[in-house]
């Protein structure tokens, strides 16, 4: 069974921005809904994030279940100039696991240029923090401009770094048009459902 019998989630963002949380916040979500999730993270050196991951999922998702990707070059490199290594990776969870529904794939943290070769993801979700700033949206990039599902994440800290929320849901209708954006706080575990609610109804075509 090859990587396509299975939906791909890809998710991009600047180091820092969130993306580890937020799949912390997504995979109990999508259990619980009753879906089989298998998850990818990819980092440059080190298989941390993976660790981390596979003891955050203990009792979620089977250990070999969370897989480390080390790229060895720029983060983007894994996820769109030569996707083999995640594409390996996929193909070795639905040969494991046949019923697998979903791979979600961390990227490494990057910048707003990071996109995912749409091969490797079926649904491109691009992580941006408010204290990276409020003008970010309006900055471009193809990672605010293509993904898929723009999040701002960490809106807790918008009083604490002078940014304006409003002022980026403006700034990311205008860049974006008519594709979605949605506003979280992992920590408190806010706008989480919104995510997954795009996530099912695009990628999983609930």
């Amino acid at each position: 069974m090859g990587h396509r019998d299975v939906a791909t989630v890809g998710l991009g963002g600047p180091v820092g921005s969130g993306k580890t949380a937020m799949v912390k916040r997504l995979v109990p979500r999508l259990d619980d809904a009753g879906y089989n999730v298998g998850v990818i993270a990819n980092d440059i050196m080190t298989q941390e994030d993976a660790d981390r991951l596979r003891e955050s999922f203990e009792g979620v998702l089977p250990p070999d279940l969370v897989e480390g990707v080390e790229t060895g070059a720029c983060p983007h490199t894994g996820i769109r100039e030569d996707p083999s290594m995640n594409l390996a990776a996929i193909d070795a969870f639905t040969e494991a696991y046949p019923d697998l529904d979903v791979v979600l794939l961390e990227s490494g943290g990057d910048n707003l240029a990071a996109t995912f070769n749409p091969e490797l993801a079926d649904y491109f979700v691009f992580v941006i923090s408010v204290a990276e700033g409020d003008d970010i949206p309006r900055k471009r990039g193809p990672g605010v401009t293509q993904a898929d599902l723009l999040v701002v994440n960490k809106t807790d800290l918008a009083p604490h770094v002078d940014a304006d929320l409003e002022v980026m849901r403006r700034d990311a209708a205008q860049v974006r048009g008519d594709d979605p954006t949605c506003f979280t706080d992992c920590k408190a575990e806010e706008g989480i459902d919104a995510v997954v609610e795009h996530i099912e109804e695009n990628a999983l075509f609930v």
